[in-house]
């Protein structure tokens, strides 16, 4: 594994991140196993959220990947840097969503609570909340780096200007700054080159690339004019969805990935993950898995690295077009 600055802060982290969404994963002792096994791997940085569940909300009553992680920070919780979230909508008051004081400040409480530790390595604005004024939400923030319960803090899907706003604001009153930022970033979507990747370069910040299988369009599973594979992630979903993610220029960039991959001897996993980990912008790609086969072909990502050639032969075929797997 490598390991690298998380942005500009000091801490390391490793270039693959595991992230606790858990698509298909329904089984808690299944889905403590991956963890384990990912921090036996060498990852360690766990990606999680108040609002992630197993079976992200397909089951009732699910258990909180909160709740899952718990279990493992129980006896390792000195060798993982652990994210969380909060934004995102969790009961149905008007106060179980957004980024006011009230909501953070309630449930930073009940993701410790969960978590079953007294501080959260690096908390993360799920989303931008235009409703809340972005100085509460900062200043919440801060106050919690300085009661330790909180010791870095980011953002996930903001816009470049969005997160510009926030450090702006941030160096206005002095409050602790973003170390990162965490959005959607594939050879399917890659408008993050377009003003983030110059905003990270110029204050430093690191970048968590999410999706970076593009909902496992990227993991061979797929084909373009082909069904999905039955019991596939996108096999429960819509078919019109499936055709449109897998037709036109994402056909030519699974066509192009999949060559690639079986030119150098690799998965298509690895070839897409290399690829988002060789710009320099990007400090760590998270893995979506969900069982430990599918981990380790990820972590066969790093070690190697595409040729200038092959670099350059996936980023024009990718360029032009995008798939945007946000609301899949």
């Amino acid at each position: 594994m490598q390991y690298v600055d998380f942005g500009s802060a000091g801490v390391k982290v490793s270039r693959i991140a595991l992230g606790l969404g858990f698509r298909g994963q329904t089984s808690a002792d299944e889905a403590q196993r991956l963890i384990e096994h990912a921090i036996d791997s060498g990852i360690n940085l766990i990606d999680c959220a108040n609002s992630y569940t197993l079976g992200a909300g397909s089951m009732p009553d699910a258990p909180r990947s909160e709740e899952v992680l718990s279990r493992v920070l129980k006896t390792r919780r000195d060798e993982v840097v652990i994210t969380t979230k909060v934004a995102g909508g969790i009961g149905p008051g008007p106060n179980d969503q957004g980024l006011s004081r009230y909501h953070i400040m309630r449930e930073v409480e009940r993701s410790l609570r969960r978590l079953g530790t007294d501080h959260i390595d690096v908390y993360l604005l799920h989303h931008f909340d235009p409703e809340t004024p972005l100085e509460e939400t900062l200043r919440a923030l801060d106050d919690l780096v300085a009661q330790g319960k909180v010791l870095y803090v980011g953002c996930c899907n903001f816009a470049a200007w969005q997160a510009v706003q926030a450090l702006w604001t941030q160096d206005r009153t002095t409050a602790d700054s973003f170390i990162c930022v965490q959005n959607q970033y594939s050879l399917l979507y890659r408008t993050l080159e377009d003003e983030m990747f110059g905003l990270v370069r110029d204050r430093g910040l690191g970048v968590m690339a999410f999706g970076p299988l593009a909902i496992g369009l990227l993991s061979g599973s797929y084909t373009a004019g082909a069904a999905p594979p039955p019991a596939s992630v996108w096999a429960a979903m819509e078919r019109d969805a499936f055709e449109a993610a897998t037709s036109g220029y994402a056909a030519v960039v699974l066509d192009t990935v999949r060559a690639i991959a079986r030119e150098r001897g690799k998965t298509m996993p690895q070839v897409a993950l290399n690829w988002v980990l060789s710009h320099p912008e990007i400090t760590v790609a998270i893995s979506g898995s969900d069982t430990i086969e599918q981990l380790d072909d990820n972590l066969g990502a790093v070690g190697w690295e595409l040729s200038e050639v092959e670099v350059a032969r996936l980023t024009e075929v990718s360029s032009g077009g995008h798939v945007d797997l946000m609301g899949v």
